[in-house]
Parts: C-alpha cells; sequence; structure tokens
C-alpha cells in the first residue's frame, strides 16, 4: 500500500494546542515524504506549516453558517479530486461536517477520521447531533484516556475504535540541561526572585476556569514573605483585572507578577522551583503539568481529568481538589519543605514524560490511526 496523501482539517491557524498539534502533525508527515495538506481559514501559524512541508489552502471549514459549510466543502471537494486525498482528518466539530460534506461531493472515495482535543457540550439534543459528526467514522483518535472514557461513556462510540494519542514535548525543547544558570538567574531576578526566594509559576491562558483566583487565595495563606508567584500567559482583560483586584486586597501584590505570554516557557519553568495547574474544570489533557516535569520542576494540578494521567502524585508532584484553596495551600507547602526530595521528583517527573509523553509517540499513535483506517478501507474492499 502506497503511503496515503492527507488533509488535516481545522478552523484556523493560531497557537493554540490544536494549531499546534496540525503543525507537529505536518511536520511528521512530510518528514515521512508523505504529501499533505492543512486547510483552515489562515493564522499566525501558516508560515510554520508551509515551512514544515505542507501545503496550506485557505478554506473557512470551521464556519457553522450552513451555506459557508456547503461551500466549503465543495472547495474541500475539489481539492480532494484533483490532489488525490486519501484521508480527511478533522480536527474540531465544523471542519468535521465539512470533510463529511465534502464526501459527498467528491468523485474519488476518501477515507475520514477525527481527533477530539476536548471535551464538548451534550446537555442538548442539538449539541449532540452537532457533536456527532466527530463519531461518524470508523477511528477516532482521543488526546487522553480521559476523553477516551468521556466518548465512551457520553456517546457510547466503542472503546476498541478509538486510539489515544496523548499531547506531548519535545525533548530537545524541553530539556534542562540546555538552560544555563545565567538564564535561570536573568528570569527569577525578572520576577523578583533572588537566591533568598521560592519562585511558583503557573502556564497558560488566563480564564476564570484556570483556577488563577483559587492559587491566589492559596498564595495569599501562606503569608511567607519568601515566595514569589508568577502567572504566565495571556488573557482577557477583564478577567486579569479581577486578580489583580483580588491580589491587592489579599496584600500579596509585591509578590505577584504577571508575565504575559512567552515564547521561553522552558527556561521559565527552569528557573520556577514548583508548578501549578489549577483548573477547576477538567482538563482534556494539560500540556503544562507535562512541560513543567519535563523541566524536572515538580507540578501541583489538579485532581481530576487528564492531570489524573500525567502527575504522579508523592512522586512527580501533587493532586489536589479542584477549587480547594485550603488544599492547594497544604500541597505547596508540604512541596516546599524538603528541597532535597523537590529535586528527586524533578528528576522522576522528567523521566515520566520521557518515557510516556513525547511528541514523537502522540504522533507514532495518530499515524497508526491513519494505517488503520487505510487498511479497514483496503479490507472492506477486498
Amino acid at each position: 500500500m502506497s503511503d496515503p496523501r492527507i488533509l488535516q482539517l481545522l478552523p484556523a491557524l493560531g497557537d493554540g494546542g490544536v494549531e499546534r498539534s496540525a503543525l507537529e502533525m505536518a511536520e511528521f508527515l512530510s518528514g515521512r515524504g508523505i504529501k499533505n495538506w492543512v486547510a483552515s481559514a489562515g493564522g499566525p501559524l501558516v508560515e510554520a506549516v508551509e515551512a514544515a512541508g505542507a501545503v496550506h489552502v485557505t478554506v473557512p471549514v470551521g464556519t457553522k453558517a450552513p451555506w459557508r459549510m456547503i461551500s466549503a466543502a465543495r472547495a474541500v471537494a475539489r481539492l480532494v479530486d484533483t490532489e488525490g486525498i486519501d484521508i480527511l482528518h478533522a480536527r474540531s466539530r465544523a471542519p468535521a461536517w465539512v470533510a463529511l460534506m465534502a464526501r459527498c461531493f467528491s468523485t474519488r472515495p476518501v477515507r475520514f477520521l477525527t481527533t477530539f482535543h476536548g471535551v464538548y457540550g451534550h446537555a442538548s439534543a442539538l449539541k449532540r447531533l452537532y457533536n456527532s459528526a466527530m463519531l461518524r467514522t470508523p477511528v477516532v483518535i482521543a488526546n487522553s484516556d480521559f476523553i477516551r472514557k468521556h466518548i465512551v461513556e457520553v456517546y457510547g462510540y466503542p472503546r476498541e475504535q478509538i486510539i489515544v494519542a496523548p499531547r506531548g514535548i519535545d525533548p530537545l525543547v524541553f530539556d534542562p540541561a540546555g538552560i544555563d544558570q545565567a538564564t535561570t538567574e536573568a528570569i527569577r531576578a525578572e520576577f523578583g526572585a533572588g537566591e533568598e526566594h521560592r519562585l511558583i509559576v503557573m502556564v497558560g491562558r488566563i480564564t476564570s476556569w484556570k483556577g488563577h483566583a483559587i492559587l491566589l487565595d492559596a498564595f495569599a495563606r501562606l503569608a511567607d514573605p519568601t515566595l514569589r508567584l508568577a502567572f504566565v500567559g495571556s488573557g482577557a482583560a477583564s478577567v486579569i483585572s479581577e486578580l489583580k483586584t483580588q491580589a491587592e486586597r489579599l496584600g500579596v501584590t509585591d509578590r505577584l507578577i504577571f508575565a504575559g505570554s512567552r515564547r521561553d516557557v522552558p527556561a521559565v519553568l527552569a528557573a520556577a522551583d514548583l508548578a501549578v495547574s489549577a483548573s477547576t474544570r477538567p482538563e482534556a489533557f494539560g500540556r503544562a503539568a507535562i512541560e513543567a516535569q519535563a523541566m524536572q520542576t515538580p507540578v501541583i494540578a489538579t485532581n481530576h481529568g487528564g492531570s489524573r494521567e500525567t502527575v504522579l502524585p508523592s512522586e512527580t508532584g501533587w493532586l489536589v481538589e479542584p477549587g480547594d484553596a485550603a488544599a492547594m495551600e497544604e500541597a505547596i507547602r508540604d512541596a516546599l519543605a524538603d528541597p532535597d526530595r523537590l529535586r528527586e521528583m524533578g528528576s522522576k517527573g522528567r523521566a515520566h514524560v520521557l518515557d510516556h509523553f513525547t511528541t514523537q509517540f502522540m504522533l507514532e499513535q495518530e499515524y497508526s490511526a491513519y494505517e488503520r483506517i487505510m487498511s479497514e478501507s483496503a479490507d472492506s474492499q477486498s
């Protein structure tokens, strides 16, 4: 069987996890000499996708307007026929509907599969119908065991037809050996953390459900002048304003920094003594936890969702109940009480990530789904 030609479909090429996964797959496929395309409305990562060897096609496959969906589907169908596309890989719901319609419009038989990157609302019958596009395929990719369980329990999709491809890190990018002491010292100084201080960082978009307010409460409860806290990530101005007001009320403004979005996250994590993921809703996977562990920085995460798969309690970090500031305070206190144990946990954390959560493993799992759907289609035609 010859290598399949693959078209990934996603709404846009911004800088989120779904978009990064598409870029990483484009690099992986091109590296194997496999022709591949990405269809989206465009965005900051288009240049990176094209540099990876994929062809980007500007099609608004993320639209929810029915008439625009049909137009996008016809454009995708033309691409399938002219380029000999074998697989349509949709990474969210609207693109999945576009791909399904494109299969009806194209003259060439084309396989279809999807990746669940998160949990979708499913309370109403209309929502479940909309979500069903993700399941109209013999193979579904889930980005964690948590998501696989969700798909089975909520939609009744067969467990054996779900391939888990957990998010991963590039060990060469997230490598503590590649960060020199001068760099970490500079970052700590920027964050107001000298040798006498301990630095806690939380990396991720600042939204109401990521738990920044809970961590801030726990931080204030500690009442420790040697602690510094950095929120690394961008977010809505209203949420950031609320957090600043909270910090002022709690009297910790002088020990808190909003670092904004940064490109040196591995170095930031290497400079930290402790990382936190405090989401109040379950993370589908939770990349922040594996990135911290990869940099030998132990992590405190909330005890639900993907964190249960990525953090080993008492070995690589701590799991606390979501929304519980007192439990978070206790975990931070316990973590910082023994520096030697913290360093040992950091080493175990990196080993854990390298064994289970690398980008290479994720891509190999996703590619196995391509192989499976091609094989099953061949069997059905024989």
